[in-house]
């Protein structure tokens, strides 16, 4: 006789916490708000955690659409173990009409281990949906019971150096995310098992691993609360990527690679910055802040009215010109660049990652 196949998810994770407050979490609709993934919140909660007790949760995404999970208790045993179902209301997912959820709580070296058994998937498409989506969830959970909160799960990776790390940095500091900062150099064997090009930075949210800046701050944009990253407005959300892009293809090569690298890192044989590669690439640059100055006009930030992500890959790279034998000429000259840095130069985001006066 042919067995149906049995699609099921597992998942555990270390919550420094006591047990009890941590089975209160999966109980206790006050504390319940983590049961929704990165990006959405819980609009309303609603659980009365007893045999045969329902629950009923409404997660909201962004763009305000809905999404409605209940169930029941099956079993409730304090702070050992829980056991209810779950089901979408409507046709989400296309998933039976009831999928079966196992935790228990253990208490290990100070903290608690949950385990989850998610069982009654019709196919892997539908547990690996989930699977990502409990992942998302149990990322805010640590936050919410971790007193390191979300630096507890959210780590970068890479030189705190790197202007490329700075602009990762400084976005998570303009979204007000905690994280960890973990400083590794190119190449090596942290950075490779999260970035398969060996370049930094690397990021972790929990299992979630992602690589590239760009990637890594829309992310960071999307996963988390606080002020955007984004201008509003289609026009100004392409101009903002127009720059971001721009100062990866062609801002970079003159200003940090053919100019910065060249005192930081000198390749003549006597040691010494080569000035041929450095007057040329004077020359670029100056063109280069000539372009800027004109897109700047009258407004302290590139795109819209308020910070971007355009402005957090301009000014690193922007804080090693200045900081260079050449850099107050070059700026003298481009004053509206001048005065756009003077203003980031004075946010928190900038002044607590500044670290120009070494490498980049």
């Amino acid at each position: 006789m042919n067995r149906a196949p049995s699609f099921e998810l597992s998942l555990a994770r270390r919550v420094r916490a006591p047990r009890e407050s941590v089975f209160d979490a999966f109980v206790m609709p006050q504390r319940m708000g983590w049961m929704s993934p990165r990006g959405m919140t819980c609009a309303e909660i609603v659980a009365d955690a007893r045999v045969g007790g329902r629950f009923r949760i409404t997660m909201r995404a962004k763009d305000g659409e809905k999404f409605v999970a209940f169930g029941e208790y099956r079993e409730v045993v304090r702070p050992e173990r829980l056991v209810y179902t779950w089901q979408w209301e409507g046709k989400k997912f296309a998933l039976p009409a009831e999928t079966l959820i196992t935790v228990s709580f253990s208490e290990r070296d100070g903290a608690t281990e949950v385990r989850m058994r998610h069982t009654g998937f019709v196919d892997a498409a539908a547990r690996d949906l989930h699977n990502g989506g409990w992942g998302s969830c149990f990322n805010r959970l640590v936050d919410s019971l971790d007193v390191r909160g979300s630096a507890a799960t959210v780590t970068l990776l890479g030189d705190p150096r790197s202007t490329h790390v700075r602009t990762a940095r400084m976005g998570l500091a303009e979204k007000g995310v905690k994280y960890t900062l973990e400083p590794h150099d190119p190449h090596t064997p942290q950075i490779l098992a999260v970035h398969p090009f060996g370049r930094i930075p690397a990021f972790r949210d929990g299992e979630i691993e992602l690589f590239e800046t760009s990637a890594i701050l829309r992310y960071v944009e999307e996963a988390f609360e606080g002020p955007s990253l984004l201008p509003n407005g289609v026009s100004d959300r392409a101009r903002c990527e127009q720059w971001v892009s721009a100062a990866n293809s062609y801002l970079r090569d003159a200003m940090l690679e053919r100019y910065v690298e060249q005192y930081f890192f000198p390749k003549r044989e006597d040691g010494q910055p080569d000035r041929v590669v450095i007057d040329a690439a004077l020359k670029d640059i100056a063109s280069q802040l000539a372009v800027l100055d004109r897109a700047y006009g009258g407004r302290d930030f590139l795109v819209g009215g308020g910070v971007s992500m355009a402005d957090l890959f301009l000014a690193p790279m922007l804080a090693y010109v200045e900081a260079m034998p050449e850099g107050e000429e070059l700026l003298a000259k481009a004053p509206n660049v001048r005065r756009a840095q003077a203003v980031m130069h004075e946010r928190a985001s900038f002044r607590d990652t500044d670290v120009t006066r070494r490498q980049p």
